[in-house]
């Protein structure tokens, strides 16, 4: 299909889109340079921001051959949230995130002819082509375990921004939902306020203690795996250095420069275990999965906080009233919640804030009349 078999009109849309996604891309490496405390990764993600600008300025030369005029144009409001939460929590806060976006917009020129004669699909893979150069340059390199971050994955890391959206969405349903059930079978506020205060202690302590043990368990299986290849290191050396040798042979070395960086490596005990645990094992020892104690803390607040909403009118209001205020207010925050998954999912504001919208008050419709049914039942 060439140019000329389109309508201008289309074209125009098309390009204007593109131009608008390079734009929020290059604004956002450019955030994450910023934001980030290491130089040599700032480096990365500025070069990143380099390549979108370029595609930018492809498609800015699209639009002036069609005789378009051409506007300033702003970054997108979620590539400015984005921005913010990475300046606000550090750049692996949204790492997870902006790789996922990038991972599912990989393919998007591939069926644009246009594009494709420009070289922009290859461009757009070639990001980690980019990271191995500047790994190979004058800087000296970087790590293997900074280029996971910067690819989004890292093995002990996570999706924060994630969990943190949807545990307060937890909170929320699962609170609004208790309460509405109740309020089924008896409109008595001082009732509903019990109910509501002791779905939010015990949901959130359910959830601390289930995050609690999830990631202790984690960090005891790291550790065991540590100590079994500490002993095994203690034990037979010679098999522990022939696996560093094929480690190293695994990612490109001849066998001579493996086995003389395996001698180097074997020379100290220490550097050998931090290297078979990195390399085989594919954990940092250095992390563990991170404290339990600040995960189980942070998911009770994010519980707690969720499921605050749908209780707020009954420390002020009588039963009918308060009802609805909490109905407002928990609309309000499922919309919100619905709004925040938009960042990691890449679908339209408004239909995620419905969406959640939605599913939130059809939960807590089918646990109103459950009640309503039991509180019947009961009275009769």
């Amino acid at each position: 299909m060439t140019e000329q078999s389109v309508k201008p009109a289309a074209s125009e849309r098309r390009y204007r889109a593109n131009l608008q996604g390079e734009v929020d891309g290059a604004q956002l490496y450019r955030s994450l340079a910023d934001a980030e405390p290491d130089p040599k990764i700032a480096e990365v993600y500025r070069r990143l921001s380099a390549v979108e600008e370029a595609h930018g300025e492809f498609w800015e030369r699209k639009l002036e051959g069609l005789g378009k005029r051409i506007r300033p144009l702003r970054a997108g409001w979620r590539t400015r949230a984005l921005g913010w939460l990475a300046r606000r929590f550090g750049p692996e806060f949204v790492l997870p995130v902006i790789s996922g976006l990038e991972r599912a917009d990989v393919g998007s020129y591939d069926s644009q002819p246009d594009a494709v004669a420009g070289g922009l699909p290859q461009a757009e893979r070639s990001h980690a082509r980019i990271l191995a150069a500047i790994a190979g340059g004058p800087k000296g390199g970087l790590p293997g375990s900074t280029l996971g971050r910067i690819e989004g994955r890292h093995r002990t890391g996570g999706n924060a921004l994630r969990a943190a959206v949807l545990g307060a969405n937890d909170g929320l349903v699962s609170n609004l939902s208790l309460v509405m059930g109740v309020a089924g079978a008896t409109v008595d506020s001082h009732t509903l306020l019990i109910t509501g205060l002791a779905g939010l202690v015990a949901g959130a302590c359910s959830m601390a203690m289930g995050e609690w043990l999830s990631v202790n368990s984690a960090r005891e299986l790291y550790q065991q795996q540590i100590d079994t290849e500490a002993g095994e290191l203690e034990q037979a050396p010679d098999e522990e250095k022939e696996e560093i040798i094929l480690i190293y042979q695994a990612k490109g070395l001849d066998e001579k420069q493996a086995r003389a960086l395996a001698d180097q490596l074997m020379a100290n005990k220490d550097t050998a275990l931090d290297t078979l645990v990195r390399e085989e094992l594919g954990i940092d020892p250095d992390e563990l999965g991170g404290s339990a104690w600040t995960a189980a803390g942070t998911s009770f607040c994010l519980f707690a906080f969720g499921a605050v909403f749908p209780i707020l009118g009954l420390f002020f209001l009588g039963a009918e009233a308060a009802l609805l205020a909490g109905l407002i207010a928990s609309g309000a925050a499922l919309f919100a919640i619905g709004a925040g998954t938009s960042l990691f999912t890449g679908r339209g504001v408004l239909f995620s804030g419905f969406r959640q919208l939605l599913i939130g008050f059809a939960a807590a419709g089918v646990t109103f009349l459950i009640g309503r049914l039991v509180g019947v039942s009961l009275a009769g």
